[in-house]
């Protein structure tokens, strides 16, 4: 079968399958003692989710099916699933199962999703790497032998779909956690603008920048999930290249390119041309400013440090210690400097939509390089070597939070190779208009990778 959503529901409608037998075929890939399971799932599947499926098996009997009933997707261990326990890929959380879902697990469970499993993420959602010393890192499934890094925060969510343990995964995006784990793993991965689904039931890092995100083989895939969480009818439909008009950022985006990811990203742009979309090269005044937001580790410092305080006060030596570094980077801010940010970074979203207005969307790298080994950043004798890694993977993707654009991310490499990303942003608010967008350019690229 193949691994979409739109294949599991045609199956589910004709009867060669049902919830049940979809479940029981994620199931079995999780519980391989050879796969990634235990590192994707470290607390196993979900204890509710065979009565989820009967569930949606019995209602579709009654002709009765929602948008994604009885499709299996895996859940972020940030957001609250009523009777389990949240711990934000943590051991300090209290173990304290919640009492409701959060509003976006709502959505997707009155939808009929079966919800698999809990994934693995980075320790509170803080690193676009994806190594967590708690309950191991799921491996990128390139290479696989020699252990390359999944990416983060979501990294098991998007090895749970890469691996067949879902259909779709449910992320966070504070500055490309969804996108980065995606391009690194060759899947889509989308961020909505940050108000499109509420953020309420999830473990914050940064109200200003977190965003309620999804990842999975298709942006069809994706388009469909975000419609639920999202309280919209249904998905968008796919657009047309031609005449699309595409800006092509050059400048810091493209610094640090390895050899691999610059031949994808030169190929996507080739490729697009030739479907008939009007590529422009540009720069853009406001990216060239967002610097000045990071002054003592910026807004997500100082946010995550006011969530995590009082829990740092008694438990730090709790975290896994580069977490709480980047937390601790606020220390130095004053009240006055987060205030001062916050004013300017909505001066700089101001400006970003004005200089956006000419065109259809923004492309570029997802991120710069392909996915590391594990063994190169993993211990803390390498961790000038993680920091580094990590501000490049997060600093193309972080623009989209910065400037609340919306952003997704589609496959651009040939058959083999490492997988790379190719980066859509659309202006704040344009979700459908960029995921409709996104179908059309992944129908153009799909040749080179599939």
């Amino acid at each position: 079968m193949e691994a979409t959503v739109a294949a599991a529901k045609r199956q589910l409608a004709d009867g060669s399958a049902n919830a049940l037998s979809l479940l029981a075929s994620c199931v079995e890939r999780i519980c391989n003692p050879g796969g990634e399971g235990a590192r994707v799932f470290p607390h196993g599947v979900s204890m509710a989710a065979r009565k989820q499926a009967q569930a949606s098996d019995m209602l579709r009997e009654q002709g009765v099916a929602g948008a994604l009933a009885g499709v299996p997707v895996s859940v972020k261990d940030l957001f609250d699933v009523q009777g389990d326990v949240t711990r934000a890929g943590a051991k300090v959380l209290p173990e304290r199962a919640a009492s409701a879902d959060a509003p976006a697990i709502a959505r997707l469970r009155a939808a009929g999703a079966v919800f698999v499993g809990r994934t693995n993420m980075t320790e509170f959602a803080y690193s676009g790497v994806g190594i967590n010393p708690h309950y191991g890192t799921p491996r990128n499934p390139f290479d696989r032998q020699a252990g390359r890094i999944p990416g983060g925060s979501s990294s098991g969510a998007a090895v749970s779909v890469t691996d067949g343990m879902a259909l779709a995964a449910i992320g966070s995006d504070t500055g490309g956690s969804c996108r980065i784990p995606a391009a690194l793993c060759g899947i889509v991965g989308f961020k909505p603008t940050a108000s499109r689904v509420p953020l309420q039931g999830a473990v914050p890092l940064s109200p200003s920048y977190d965003s309620v995100g999804c990842l999975a083989n298709t942006v069809a895939c994706c388009a469909a999930v975000d419609a639920v969480m999202a309280g919209e009818a249904a998905p968008a439909g796919p657009a047309s290249l031609a005449g699309l008009r595409l800006a092509v950022p050059g400048g810091m985006v493209l610094d640090g390119i390895d050899d691999t990811v610059a031949q994808a990203f030169s190929d996507a742009l080739r490729r697009l041309s030739a479907a008939g979309a009007l590529l422009q090269d540009v720069g853009f005044d406001s990216w060239g400013q967002l610097g000045e937001l990071g002054h003592g580790g910026g807004l997500v410092a100082a946010e995550a440090s006011a969530w995590h305080g009082k829990l740092m006060a008694a438990h730090a030596d709790r975290y896994d210690p580069r977490v709480l570094s980047r937390i601790r980077l606020a220390d130095g801010q004053l009240a006055a400097d987060y205030l001062r940010m916050r004013e300017r970074r909505a001066a700089l979203c101001r400006q970003a939509d004005a200089e956006l207005a000419g065109f259809d969307a923004v492309v570029l790298p997802t991120v710069p390089i392909v996915a590391p080994l594990i063994a190169d950043l993993a211990d803390h004798d390498h961790d000038e070597a993680f920091f580094a890694t990590n501000r490049l993977l997060l600093r193309n993707p972080a623009i989209a939070n910065m400037l609340d654009l919306c952003a997704l991310s589609v496959p651009c490499h040939r058959p083999g190779e490492a997988p790379v990303g190719l980066m859509l942003f659309g202006r704040h608010g344009a979700d459908r208009r960029l995921l409709a967008l996104g179908m059309a350019v992944e129908a153009a690229l799909r040749p080179a990778y599939r």
